[in-house]
Order: structure tokens, then C-alpha cells, then sequence
């Protein structure tokens, strides 16, 4: 499968310094940044500094060094905010949004770490269950 990356999404302008972001925290290899529209007290977006479209993209192609930045800088992100089971806090969530069906809405390969209260079941358990 081929990946068709756009560079004018809002992360890739983020990344360029087009748009300001909240930086929590900036690596060689990633960005962290608060998202515009919390769901939580904590809602870190955390991107690749690379032209990712998705969690299968990134997988797939980007190099050893980048996927092992990214997340240590996650997990930097969970401890410097608190959020971090080491850092004092009660946990937190990772969501990827992939794709259509995932409801993707930033075409650049992205996580949002989610803490700072309980959060509740992630899906609503179907009629059948």
C-alpha cells in the first residue's frame, strides 16, 4: 500500500512553525504538544517530526532511531505531566485514530495521551455482549 502524505495538514505546518502550538516537549525525532480541544486535564498530542500518514505507515517505514525517540518521548510525556503511574498519577490513555473506520482526522500519524481522571471504558459494549 502506498501512503500519499499532504504536507499542508496542520501537524506538517505545526512541525514548520506555521502554526503555534503548547510544546510540552521536542525531540530530535518528535514533537509533543496540548491538544486545542482537551477531553481530559491531560491531552498531549504526540507526533513523528517525519511524513507519517498513520500507526502503520510509521510502522512500517520509519527508521529504528525515529520509533524509538517516539516513544521514549511518550513516555516522557506521561511521566512529566504526571500521568505516569511513576510520576504519582492513575494512568493513562493512548488512542491512534487510523483511517476512516478510526475516525482519523489529521492525516500525520499521531497519539493522544490521555490522564488525569478515570476515563471510563474506552467503547461502549455491544447489544450482544
Amino acid at each position: 500500500m502506498s501512503y500519499d502524505y499532504d504536507d499542508q495538514n496542520v501537524f506538517a505546518r505545526i512541525l514548520r512553525g506555521e502554526i503555534p502550538c503548547a510544546k510540552i516537549l521536542e525531540t530530535e525525532h518528535s514533537l509533543a504538544f496540548k491538544d486545542i480541544s482537551p477531553r481530559a486535564p491531560v491531552h498531549v498530542l504526540v507526533i513523528p517530526k517525519g511524513p507519517y500518514v498513520n500507526a502503520d505507515h510509521f510502522g512500517a517505514a520509519a527508521s529504528d532511531a525515529e520509533l524509538a525517540d517516539f516513544m521514549r518521548a511518550v513516555a516522557e510525556v506521561a511521566r512529566s505531566t504526571g500521568a505516569a503511574g511513576a510520576a504519582g498519577g492513575n494512568g493513562y490513555r493512548l488512542i491512534a485514530n487510523t483511517g476512516a473506520d478510526g475516525v482519523q482526522e489529521v492525516p500525520h500519524y499521531h497519539v493522544h495521551l490521555l490522564g488525569g481522571r478515570r476515563l471510563g471504558r474506552m467503547l461502549e459494549k455491544s447489544p450482544e455482549e
